[in-house]
């Protein structure tokens, strides 16, 4: 099945406007590494700060749709730019970790995709080599995150990582090389295994015992607490689990997106804006959630029977337009698209404007049009 192409009038309108807005952001924040912004709501510029903080991808992500869409030079430029400021990052063991797909598939990836360029599969393929290099056999996992040395996050991971996959799988096809897609399918098995509830929720984390694989516990994360729903973990499982099915043909992983889905669509509030987490006490939101959660609900709706798509496709609308009418920004005084998202729920702050919001809001729209440019 296939996206359809027609679209409400809100989404042609709100795809116009972020094309007549961005080309000034891009300009204002040409060699910049945007995370969020700051009280006049302008990018924090990260490439001196934190050059390989996770979600310094999507800026270039970002920039590739808006390329794909209007072929206007900036944000070529842009993208380019921020991907040879990674190179740095490829160069740093200790820096590099189950993100990696984060950082060089909105990036290295989809500038080989639209360009050719052969220097940018290279970056892709060793940020795969070390992603693939992750992978635990005794537990069947990709470890998420380094340590001191001391081993004690070696058998550690996130939910997260289920978006990071489509590096491998993209690493197989280009090589012909099965080693990657054994990987990815591997750990997307164990993540349905431990991190799935029966219920459609997800745990954000899981400890496996490094040495054995047996299982130790599931903390909390960046939700609410151990037991809770966080939000954005429901979205990177929705959309992770569709990509694995779309990459392997494995029903088993199309039925988990789908268990994920119903439970989220069972629990988007009335005014269709969703919390950080949906345990929570507080009326913190986070809009990324919403958009990645579109995005996925986009992607699930392509691979099922059309009653169910349209379920699918109707709450990625919902999503899409509640963020439109209630949390967008189209003004060119602004860099930011989306504002209210929120990294964690324990955090300090809450409700900040975030680049990874902003990327997925995009895909999104795009999605619904047929326009998006598809890197996962």
């Amino acid at each position: 099945m296939t996206e359809e192409t027609s679209a409400p009038v809100w989404v042609t309108t709100a795809i116009a406007e972020i094309i007549a807005k961005m080309p000034t952001v891009a300009a204002r924040n040409a060699g910049a590494m945007p995370y969020t912004t700051d009280d006049q709501g302008r990018f924090i510029d990260l490439s001196t700060k934190d050059p390989t903080w996770w979600t310094n991808g999507f800026w270039g992500g970002l920039m590739w749709q808006l390329y794909h869409v209007t072929g206007t030079q900036v944000y070529r430029d842009n993208a380019e730019t921020l991907e040879q400021q990674l190179d740095a990052n490829l160069m740093q063991a200790d820096r590099l970790d189950h993100d990696n797909g984060f950082k060089w598939l909105p990036t290295a990836v989809a500038d080989y995709t639209l360009t050719g360029n052969k220097a940018s599969r290279n970056r892709g393929l060793l940020a795969a080599e070390n992603l693939a290099g992750r992978f635990n056999p005794l537990g069947n996992f990709i470890r998420a995150w380094n340590d001191n040395g001391d081993g004690h996050m070696a058998g550690r991971f996130i939910i997260d990582c289920m978006m990071n996959l489509p590096l491998l799988y993209w690493a197989s096809r280009e090589t012909h090389d099965p080693r990657f897609k054994f990987v990815a399918e591997k750990h997307a098995q164990t993540a349905a295994r431990y991190l799935l509830r029966a219920d459609g929720s997800v745990n954000h984390m899981v400890d496996l015992d490094p040495e054995t694989g047996a299982y130790i516990d599931a903390p909390g994360g960046q939700g609410l607490g151990e037991g809770s729903s966080w939000t954005r973990g429901q979205a990177w499982a929705l959309y992770g689990f569709a990509l694995s099915y779309r990459h392997t043909g494995d029903p088993a992983f199309l039925a988990s997106s789908q268990q994920v889905a119903n439970y989220v669509i069972s629990r988007i509030p009335a005014d269709g804006l969703l919390p950080v987490d949906f345990a929570q006490p507080d009326d913190w939101e986070d809009t990324s959630a919403g958009a990645i959660s579109a995005c996925g609900l986009l992607e699930l709706a392509q691979h099922v029977e059309d009653a169910d798509a349209a379920v699918y496709r109707a709450a990625a609308l919902r999503l899409l337009q509640a963020l439109t009418e209630q949390r967008a920004h189209f003004e060119t005084s602004t860099d930011f698209l989306l504002e209210k998202g929120t990294a964690a729920y324990h955090d300090a702050t809450h409700e900040f404007p975030m680049i990874y919001g902003d990327y997925f809001y995009l895909e999104a729209l795009l999605r619904v049009t047929g326009q998006a440019l598809f890197i996962w």
